[in-house]
């Protein structure tokens, strides 16, 4: 098993350089399709909540200029024999200019930036195994795709075929009838089994078309000549025991429940922490005079510098209400832990069965379909001595051809229903499926965003401070596929 899963698609791997493969396909999707290019962007920008969370520890700093102008017109006057003559006005003309600087750095948040960072660390988490979630869903798809392609032209070859055979039964019926071997009805059979073939053959190369469509959309080009599938089934482990026991670790969509979970119990932290006190610093420089006329000596200069201690007495009861609903979010991706795990259960083991029973149907085609080859054949010659009917070859040819239809379509179905397993395991991710295919790594983003533009060295001492008491978001390794064995 482990020689097997490190040698990744051997056989696509191997296979003729003309021909393009399926390690060829998953590589160009893994580049270059959109919905998973779309799919890290998010993630990348999933990355900055744990950036804007720890601002939370750092200091701010603002700047604020002021310009003011005022003018005051006192009407004024004098009695002249008890009237008021308004001709005389007191005014007054005022301008000035203030520059004020203020920093504020917290010290102590009472858990509440603590538990947001928590918070944004289980949703970055959790965003990841969205991402692997997606990668596995492109590449069930790329699959899907080569899998209904490599059907669709192996039945377009046997519709084709179909219908050879068919004008070589009619051009002998014909002359059979010419000299009188067969009636006029043995024609009719074969032109209209004839006629029949070329409208499926219709069908095919249209059902055929659909497919290479589908191909285009998930893998990014028209599929050429493709080669034979891989045998997926190799990389299943050896009874479906061991399969749940790599979905409990590896599979993407119990893990992101899980991560869920931790994120909502870091909201709730931070939903309690609203309770409690909380404790900054705080500096403002203000230099403030007339702007007219600018003289730098009439500016005077104003420092002040304290510490402030914010303790919540009464809300009118909304930071109990907070506490309750993210109590009960809490509670509800708790279960979702446990739907998650039991809706991956059944699509595993629906998928298991899938492709046991298509292996068990690739073993009955292909009996079927040597038996059926040499019932046609059989047929044919005892038609030539009088035995049989035209319409026993055409059945038999009918017998023959869907046969063989029905055994490609077991293979196709064989590898869809492998790499469904696959996905549900955890494992369906490009590089354990082409190993030559560069990760992509969503924690590269995260470690440089790790000390950038705002990071001050003091917010450390400062995030253990306030970290004590609130909860910790932990990240569980994916154990992946053994490593290969020399």
């Amino acid at each position: 098993m482990a020689a097997v899963y490190g040698a990744g698609l051997a056989l696509g791997l191997a296979a003729s350089a003309s021909a393009e493969t399926l390690a060829d396909a998953i590589a160009l999707a893994y580049d270059s399709n959109p919905t998973l290019q779309a799919q890290r962007a998010t993630q990348r920008a999933l990355d900055e909540n744990w950036v804007q969370a720890r601002a939370g520890y750092r200091p701010t700093l603002t700047a604020q200029g002021r310009l003011a102008y005022d003018k005051t017109n006192t009407p004024g006057g004098v009695r002249v024999l008890g009237v008021l003559q308004p001709d005389l006005q007191n005014e007054t003309e005022n301008n000035a200019l203030s520059a004020t600087l203020q920093l504020t750095q917290p010290i102590y948040t009472g858990g509440r930036v603590a538990s947001a960072v928590s918070a944004a660390e289980a949703d970055i988490l959790a965003g990841r195994e969205a991402l692997r979630r997606t990668e596995a869903t492109v590449m069930q798809g790329v699959i899907q795709a080569y899998g209904d392609v490599r059907r669709d032209q192996e039945g377009l070859r046997i519709r084709e075929e179909n219908v050879r055979v068919l004008q070589r039964q009619l051009d002998e019926s014909n002359a059979r009838f010419d000299v009188g071997e067969i009636t006029r009805t043995d024609v009719a059979q074969s032109q209209a089994r004839l006629a029949a073939a070329q409208a499926q053959l219709t069908q095919a190369q249209a059902q055929l078309a659909a497919s290479r469509a589908s191909y285009a959309a998930v893998v990014g080009q028209n599929p050429g000549d493709l080669a034979p599938e891989p045998d997926l089934g190799v990389l299943l482990p050896a009874d479906v025991a061991q399969a749940y026991e790599a979905a409990e670790i590896d599979n993407p969509q119990i893990r992101q429940s899980e991560y869920v979970q931790q994120g909502s119990r870091a909201r709730l932290a931070a939903a309690r922490a609203e309770r409690m006190p909380t404790l900054g610093v705080s500096g403002t420089v203000t230099n403030s005079g007339p702007a007219d006329p600018y003289e730098r000596d009439m500016f005077g200069r104003g420092v002040t510098a304290g510490a402030t201690l914010t303790v919540p007495l009464f809300t009118g009861g909304l930071t109990s209400s907070r506490v309750r609903a993210a109590q009960e979010r809490h509670n509800a991706d708790r279960i979702g832990v446990e739907a998650s795990r039991r809706a991956v259960m059944q699509s595993l083991t629906q998928a298991w069965n899938q492709h046991m029973a298509s292996k068990a149907n690739i073993a009955s085609t292909e009996e079927q379909v040597k038996a059926a080859r040499i019932a046609a054949e059989g047929t044919r010659q005892e038609q030539q001595v009088g035995l049989r009917t035209t319409l026993d070859v055409l059945n038999a040819e009918q017998e023959l051809r869907q046969a063989e239809l029905s055994q490609v379509s077991a293979q196709r179905d064989e590898f869809v229903a492998a790499a469904l397993v696959l996905a549900q395991m955890g494992r369906l991710e490009g590089p354990m499926l082409n190993p030559g295919v560069t990760r992509y790594d969503p924690t590269t983003n995260f470690r440089k965003n790790r000390i950038t533009w705002g990071w001050v060295p003091w917010e450390e001492p400062i995030a253990v401070v306030d970290g004590a008491f609130a909860p910790k978001t932990v990240e569980k390794p994916v154990k992946g596929p053994p490593a290969a064995s020399n």
